[in-house]
């Protein structure tokens, strides 16, 4: 029996990068946020042993590499199953786009083997394998609004944003991740560097600046989440995706805070095309446009799906690949990845 798997994407609203840690990762600050776009993940246990990946995208690796073999290697050791696990990926995403794609294809795979074995993970150790593979893949099993911490593989639930129309813009460029932290550090050393200071005062001053950033952009989120009036888990109500929302609304609020994310300062003057990309998407209408992650993709934000539509296809005579999506919440998200 096949099992099928949505593998949702997500969009970072407000992202800010900190110091280089230990352990070669940067600390970060960012709310996630899951949108209906999606790959779809088909997994089933046939004869022999091993693991396959099977898809048409020759971009994405087949081999152990790839965070899908990496999820189902640990799967299959914890559950102690046997039989060969054949994973299908059928990609909708762009690749190194910044949408948690491969993260969230491994979640897909961690799910549907769960059902493909009949057997039980408990929460926990589900939250062990994601974080062991990649920072990204934890949020993938809470969806809807998370604020992320650590290294983003830290994910806390927040109060649902009603589901807001959303575009998502995706130019045929690449942003590589690593490269992008590599120009962020380059970019934060300048900024407090100096002939006359000595380079272990350039060092305290670097990580000064780095913690100063952090505090405001946990003081403004913190602003932000004290004004919310729902609980935890619970919707709260926003822009809707389809008719006209009211002036004032959560996610209008956060946008009004003036979270931004951090890996526009380098990505966009190495691929001035991406920041040509998030004007366009303002003057379509967009109230909040952004990059997300470190790109490529980015996402305008809408008051409607009317707007959102009629966007998509002013950016499309524009050349640029755009479709219409909108963010889920977490019930949403839930309910929808194994319809």
């Amino acid at each position: 029996m096949s099992i099928t798997v949505r593998s949702f994407a997500k969009i970072n609203l407000g992202l800010c990068i900190g110091a280089p840690r230990r352990d070669g990762f940067h600390d970060l600050r960012t709310v996630y946020q899951t949108i209906a776009a999606h790959d779809v993940i088909r997994v089933r246990i046939a004869k022999g042993s091993g693991i396959e990946i099977r898809c048409e995208d020759d971009r994405v690796p087949a081999d152990e590499s790839n965070t899908c073999y990496r999820v189902a290697e640990r799967t299959v050791a914890l559950l102690r199953a046997k039989g060969k696990v054949l994973i299908e990926i059928e990609k909708r995403l762009p690749v190194q786009g910044g949408l948690g794609g491969a993260s969230s294809n491994a979640v897909a795979t961690l799910l549907a083997l769960e059902r493909a074995l009949q057997k039980h993970i408990p929460g926990a150790e589900k939250l062990r394998i994601a974080a062991e593979v990649g920072s990204d893949l934890p949020l993938f099993l809470i969806g809807g609004t998370m604020l992320g911490v650590g290294r983003g593989e830290e994910v806390y639930p927040l109060p649902d944003l009603s589901p807001t129309a959303c575009v998502l813009a995706t130019p045929d460029v690449g942003v590589s991740t690593p490269e992008a932290f590599s120009d962020w550090d380059r970019s934060m050393a300048r900024r407090v560097s100096s002939p006359a200071q000595p380079r272990q005062n350039r060092s305290k001053l670097t990580t000064s600046s780095h913690s100063a950033r952090m505090n405001e952009f946990s003081r403004r989120l913190s602003s932000w989440l004290s004004g919310l009036p729902g609980k935890t888990g619970e919707p709260v109500t926003g822009v809707p995706a389809g008719g006209r929302g009211r002036a004032e609304s959560p996610l209008l609020d956060l946008v009004r805070t003036g979270i931004e994310n951090d890996f526009e300062q380098v990505v966009f003057p190495k691929h001035p095309e991406l920041r040509e990309v998030k004007r366009a998407l303002v003057r379509c209408g967009a109230f909040y446009a952004s990059l997300s992650g470190s790109g490529s993709a980015l996402y305008g934000l809408f008051r409607s799906r009317k707007a959102a539509e009629m966007a998509a296809a002013r950016l499309r005579k524009q050349g640029i690949a755009a479709e219409v999506t909108a963010t889920i919440t977490r019930q949403q998200y839930r309910t929808r990845i194994f319809d």
